[in-house]
């Protein structure tokens, strides 16, 4: 599918004959919202507004028909209320539209963006284009015949906004690749994405980009005291791995860290059945990292990156870990394990004290780690936990910007506290309240020497399941707000 700009103001209609429909937003109470448009394309939007009925409340639609006079049709959606159209409604509303559009057969649209403070300026304008692409994206094994696909999306900026979208636009091809790629990594199946499998694709990363890629085997996993990846992939005939990429020079390390579960069935603490086949997505922290590693090298962002993954599948075995074994993760610390599937923070508590002998600056993990942040948060944002304030702010507002929102919740001492153990220095799960504050809490004891770091919890958004709104599948949660929350320190937006 193709993603282009048009020229704002559009001149003439015939400007227009290329497409086969023309989108546009209306606010609650309002006429519809696009300033670019010729007069005789807003009069017929202003008609299909001006039917009963619509009021232009959110995802409400109205529509004409193409005529010989204007030739193309023009279909008016909601926006809701003005007062609260955000960067969120903004990127679900461009998704939505573009996805109604191919499944009502249009080949060719023109998007017109709406004149509002959400759209405005080129974070606003990489965003818009970023969504676009995301509406072109497919993951399939199906050998059936093809559904109909957008041909082309024409996008209409707000016309005091087209230069802010055209600096934006060199940047959003790279960023909706790294995040297209980190989705296909997430959606491939358990049976052929194992960890040798991510590790692989890391290697070819950096067979293509120049980058440093050195890769962990059992055997050096065993010679370094990982014990942690050890022993949840002790369990499978796919042995566990530790990927570092490195790149890039500056003042500067930026080290990001994401779990990489190939597949999770629990281990001895076997999970239920119903949706375990979900547990395919539970490498998304990894697959981001990669993505992040991409996108970063694309867009030649200054800086000294390394990228961790730990990798393993969780499977139950006469070799698996139990409950009850006390492991030793590497630089020495003992964990109890009272719960198999609490696997997440074991391989990353190896991959955060690897990384944080890199002594980064900033350090970032990325993790679909647990049921209770889903709870908290659902499918709507991610947990976001931190000591530094700066560090919030920064990546919460690039977050709201990417449309991928944070929520920052607390790391107190009461939380670290319940994850001491009995017999070890601390156990691997805590009680049954705010589970995602303690698996945070046990994390922070392996990050001692990296500088400021963050821990985002991405369970509840990393992949979007059939009942849920949007694509099934890998979402790419993190990668977008990362290279956004890049840019922006580059100065580059």
């Amino acid at each position: 599918m193709r993603v282009r700009l048009v020229q704002s103001p559009v001149g003439e209609v015939e400007s227009l004959r290329a497409v086969d429909l023309v989108a546009v937003g209306c606010f609650e109470g309002e006429q519809p919202s696009a300033d670019a448009l010729p007069d005789v394309v807003l009069e017929a939007a202003r008609r299909a507004a001006g039917r009963s009925g619509f009021a232009g409340r959110r995802r409400q639609r109205s529509a004409t028909s193409g005529s010989p006079d204007l030739g193309v049709a023009v279909s008016v959606t909601g926006l809701g209320r003005s007062d609260r159209f955000d960067r969120r409604e903004l990127s679900a509303w461009i998704e939505d539209e573009l996805r109604h559009a191919r499944s009502a057969g249009y080949g060719r649209v023109l998007l017109a963006v709406p004149a509002h403070d959400a759209a405005a300026g080129a974070e606003a304008g990489l965003e818009v284009q970023r969504r676009a692409r995301r509406v072109g994206y497919r993951f399939s094994r199906a050998t059936g015949p093809a559904r109909r696909e957008l041909e082309e999306v024409a996008l209409l900026p707000p016309e005091a906004h087209d230069a802010a979208y055209r600096t934006a636009e060199p940047l959003a091809e790279p960023l909706a690749a790294a995040e297209a790629w980190a989705r296909d990594l997430g959606n491939t199946p358990p049976n052929e994405a194992h960890p040798a499998w991510i590790a692989a694709q890391a290697e070819g990363l950096a067979a293509e980009t120049g980058m440093e890629c050195e890769v962990f085997d059992r055997e050096a996993l065993e010679r370094h005291g990982m014990g942690g990846l050890l022993a949840v992939g002790g369990g499978s005939r796919r042995d566990p791995r530790l990927v570092r990429l490195a790149w890039g020079e500056g003042d500067e390390t930026i080290a990001v860290v994401g779990k990489g579960i190939t597949f999770d069935t629990g281990g001895i603490s076997l999970k239920p059945p119903k949706a375990m086949d979900e547990m395919k997505f539970d490498k998304c922290g990894a697959c981001a990292a990669l993505g992040i590693a991409r996108g970063a090298a694309a867009l030649g962002l200054p800086g000294r990156f390394r990228v961790f993954l730990p990798l393993a599948e969780n499977m139950p075995d006469g070799a698996a870990y139990r409950p009850g074994d006390i492991v030793t993760c590497y630089g020495g610390k003992t964990v109890e394990i009272l719960n198999t599937d609490a696997e997440g923070r074991m391989v990353l508590a190896d991959a955060l004290v690897r990384a944080s002998e890199e002594k980064p600056d900033v350090l970032l993990d990325f993790a679909t780690l647990t049921g209770a942040c889903v709870v908290a948060l659902g499918p709507h944002a991610a947990g976001l936990f931190t000591e530094d304030d700066e560090l919030a702010a920064e990546l919460t507002a690039a977050g709201e910007a990417a449309a991928e929102p944070l929520w920052r919740l607390p790391l107190w001492a009461e939380f670290g506290r319940e994850m001491a153990g009995r017999q070890a220095d601390l156990r691997n799960v805590g009680g049954r309240w705010g589970g995602a504050n303690t698996a945070a809490a046990f994390l922070a004891n392996f990050v001692e020497g990296s500088g400021r770091w963050a821990h985002l919890d991405i369970a509840g958004t990393a992949w979007r399941g059939p009942d849920q709104e949007g694509e099934f599948g890998a979402s790419g949660f993190g990668v977008a707000l990362t290279l956004l929350w890049l840019l922006r320190r580059a100065g580059r937006l």
